[in-house]
């Protein structure tokens, strides 16, 4: 502006130069299909020479009369509105690029006036004070447009396969719990929240209309320098619009002290809304959030990033905070599968995280995320330790009613059919512990079946865990005084963990070499009880004499009575054991049948005379019935059996 002064003319020659210059310009100002940057400059020349020919005027005395002219037209657009509160973009695009130009005009009398010496010009300090004024004005009118135009707009929509965080699953570790069944493990495997079928999903936070017309305020109001008032404003709507998002998803904003004290009910639910809030807001607000920023503030440098870190700050941090928290506090076993999901959901974000925040202003979110997953990482290696130890030292005072599943094996089998949803994780964060547990397998996998499933560290660590499981097991049958029953608890124990290797994704990491050897064991523990139990009572019937045909009717009699008074007993005793798993049940009343039913009938058929109602009291009809009493779980007698209920 200098220039402008030091080029006023002095002549008259000089003086028609301007003038000529001024209609010139005024001419091309008419001209149709000009661009916004033409049609701005030659605005800004047209005041420029307006203010030459006025200073030229104020030498003479005529003062600045075309400079107040301009002035007071461009007022009149601006005050109006003052008194007309209907929102300027509400009423049309044409009002709306009026009043732009107005402010536009403005400024560049400002500009003008200031790059004047005032030379303690009074008319000049009173113009320039007038022009400030009514900038100012203006830059409060657009802020309130923008503020405006940003609630108005604010989109609503979200990612439509967001699921509700409370279809995750929920596994508590306690004895007395019977874990999840077959569906509901299922139906709980689903970790992901749908995250693959979301991805990177960016949503339109504004209309891109409505972008336009922000950009537009941008660029008038930074030119103006009130780029401060722009970005204030413009984060002050979007970081509610972001914290009203992160309350939708029903995240309470907790203090580290609060998360440390939670019971682990309360708990689990908010580390599973974590998982879930750290994937939407990460991997869809944020990143809408980002593209929002660029598409209004990308071509005004730095001031970008600042704007996208403060409207997200407050958001990040309460997700820090609550991370924070559970990867100090202590990792018990039930931790184990929501510190898996924050681990590999973070784990999954970084890379985003790091691409949203890569100016220097957000180097500390990127480092405090990464060392967030690292210790969430320590968490799930504590966790998983926490978990063995656990299966280990689990102890019981009294034997298990009925010699059923225990509800440790339950739970443990349970637990670990999830594992395999993590294979690539927990293989990452227990290779440096795998040496150590490799060595106390003791189903090593070799030859034709192993694989690289069977070997790698998760596998190692599952055979481990199973086999401290069945340690325990061992221990707890000690309990039972009856042999017989221990050998029931044993074999259904083991079936059942055999039934769960094989009909789960766990049955790679186990291996067929591993389903063999426990199929054997859990059948000799079958062939066991059948020993202990009807070997004595088998034996009852064998004939004293094998030279005689047949045996006095005193020794029959007494033969068939001791008969009876043992297979009641067992009755008795073995109706209230209980055998879970059906086939299992069947199977061994049949191997049961065959070998008490055909001694029974061979040691009738020996002795065919003595045979009637006073000597004995089954038939092997009674028996073959009676049997197929036993292992139901709840206790009968011979008054309530199947065959009095029958007769």
């Amino acid at each position: 502006m200098d220039e402008c002064q030091s080029a006023i003319p002095a002549h008259d020659g000089d003086l028609h130069v301007v003038a000529a210059a001024h209609h010139i310009v005024k001419a091309l100002g008419t001209t149709k299909n000009l661009s916004d940057d033409l049609r701005k400059i030659l605005i800004d020349l047209d005041a420029h020479l307006s203010l030459i020919t006025s200073n030229i005027d104020s030498k003479g005395g005529k003062g600045f009369v075309e400079v107040e002219e301009r002035l007071k037209r461009v007022e009149r657009k601006i005050v109006i509105w003052e008194s007309d509160r209907i929102m300027i973009w509400d009423s049309g695009p044409k009002e709306a690029s009026n009043y732009l130009e107005a402010v536009d005009e403005v400024q560049t009398l400002i500009d003008s006036l200031r790059g004047l010496s005032m030379n303690e010009n009074q008319k000049q300090k009173e113009l320039l004070h007038r022009a400030s004024s009514l900038l100012q004005m203006a830059m409060s009118r657009l802020e309130e447009e923008l503020i405006h135009m940003l609630v108005k707009h604010k989109q609503q929509s979200g990612p439509t396969c967001m699921p509700s965080p409370s279809s995750q699953r929920n596994v508590v570790y306690h004895e007395s719990v019977v874990s999840l069944d077959n569906e509901s493990a299922k139906e709980a495997s689903s970790k992901n929240f749908c995250s693959d079928e979301c991805g990177e999903y960016i949503v339109d936070l504004v209309p891109e209309h409505v972008i336009l017309d922000i950009k537009s305020i941008a660029k008038v109001m930074f030119a103006s320098d009130y780029g401060q008032e722009f970005c204030e404003a413009f984060i002050g709507v979007r970081k509610e619009a972001l914290e009203q998002h992160f309350d939708i998803l029903e995240n309470g904003k907790l203090s580290i002290e609060d998360v440390l004290k939670m019971e682990w009910c309360s708990l689990s639910t908010e580390m599973n809304k974590w998982t879930w809030s750290m994937k939407i807001i990460f991997g869809v607000y944020l990143m809408s959030e980002k593209r929002l920023c660029d598409q209004v503030l990308g071509e005004f440098g730095s001031v970008n990033s600042f704007c996208f870190l403060e409207i997200a700050k407050t958001t990040i941090l309460c997700l820090l905070n609550f991370g924070e928290a559970i990867a100090m506090g202590p990792q018990e076993p039930e931790k184990l599968l929501r510190l898996l999901d924050m681990y590999e959901t973070l784990a999954d974000l970084v890379i985003d995280i790091d691409a949203l925040f890569s100016e220097n202003g957000g180097s500390f979110v990127r480092l405090e995320f990464h060392k967030l997953l690292e210790g969430l990482a320590d968490s799930v290696k504590a966790a998983f330790n926490a978990f063995r130890v656990a299966v280990s030292s689990n102890g019981s005072l009294y034997p298990f009613p009925g010699g059923g599943v225990h509800p440790l094996s339950k739970y443990v089998m349970n637990y670990i059919s999830m594992f395999p949803e993590y294979c690539s994780t927990l293989n990452l964060l227990l290779e440096d512990q795998h040496s150590d547990v490799a060595s106390l397998v003791s189903e090593p996998q070799c030859g034709p079946t192993a694989s690289l499933s069977t070997s790698c560290a998760m596998a190692c660590h599952l055979r481990s865990i199973t086999s401290s499981l069945e340690s325990n097991l061992h221990k707890k049958s000690k309990l039972y005084k009856d042999e017989a029953l221990q050998h029931i608890f044993l074999m259904n124990n083991l079936h059942y963990m055999v039934q769960k290797v094989k009909g789960s994704e766990l049955r790679p990491f186990f291996g067929d070499e591993w389903i063999r050897k426990h199929n054997a064991k859990f059948q000799q523990h079958e062939m066991n009880y059948e020993r202990v139990t009807w070997s004595s009572v088998v034996s009852l019937l064998k004939d004293d004499n094998p030279g005689s045909s047949s045996l006095s009717k005193s020794a029959f009699k007494e033969k068939c009575k001791g008969f009876s008074v043992a297979f009641e007993e067992v009755y008795k005793n073995q109706t209230s054991w209980c055998i879970p798993d059906p086939q299992l049940r069947e199977d061994l009343r049949i191997s049961t049948s065959l070998k008490v039913v055909h001694a029974y009938r061979t040691f009738l058929g020996r002795n065919p005379a003595h045979v009637d109602d006073k000597c004995i009291k089954h038939t092997v009809e009674d028996v073959e019935k009676l049997l197929l009493d036993l292992f139901e779980g709840s206790p009968r007698s011979l008054r309530n059996s199947r065959r009095m209920m029958k007769t």
